[in-house]
């Protein structure tokens, strides 16, 4: 939905040491936490990932969703996005919040527009998300990852 504080502060996503985040992709793509940051983002593009915010802007104390003023909630412009990079087939949202965001500021807007055919909502690779072990957490996201990266090597978008 929104980076939390460490990630702000560093001025990366999933900046957290104990984010799950990287240490999924650098499994499945490369892009492991080990890498400087920059290493990591080409090693995404690299294999047709793209990686996004829903929100372009919120009011929130502290890292939580939760915490995350829905009446100061401001969407990225998925419509330009996906008019720039039609090849786009797959979205995951990383937790809940992320997924209710774009679905409630977000998909109203793409109606008559450009849009990926596929969205899931994985388990939140956040931390604060302790109701799900770190092992189950990293089954289906790479699960989730692989199965739309092997469209994307076929030729699809991923």
């Amino acid at each position: 939905s929104m980076p939390g504080t460490a990630s702000l502060a560093a001025s990366q996503y999933y900046a957290h040491a104990q984010n799950l985040f990287w240490h999924i992709l650098g499994e499945v793509t490369g892009a492991g936490p080990a890498l400087p940051y920059p290493a990591r983002a080409r090693a995404l593009r690299a294999c047709g990932i793209a990686l996004w915010d829903v929100l372009a802007s919120c009011t929130r104390v502290g890292s939580l969703d939760s915490a995350i003023d829905d009446a100061s909630i401001s969407a990225n412009d998925f419509v330009a996005f996906y008019r720039d990079h039609p090849r786009i087939a797959h979205v995951f949202f990383n937790g809940a919040k992320a997924e209710t965001c774009y679905r409630k500021h977000v998909l109203p807007l793409l109606a008559d527009g450009p849009g990926p055919a596929s969205y899931r909502r994985l388990p939140s690779t956040s931390p604060a998300n302790a109701s799900m072990s770190r092992a189950y957490k990293k089954r289906v996201w790479k699960q989730a990852l692989r199965l739309a990266l092997a469209g994307h090597s076929a030729g699809g978008a991923g």
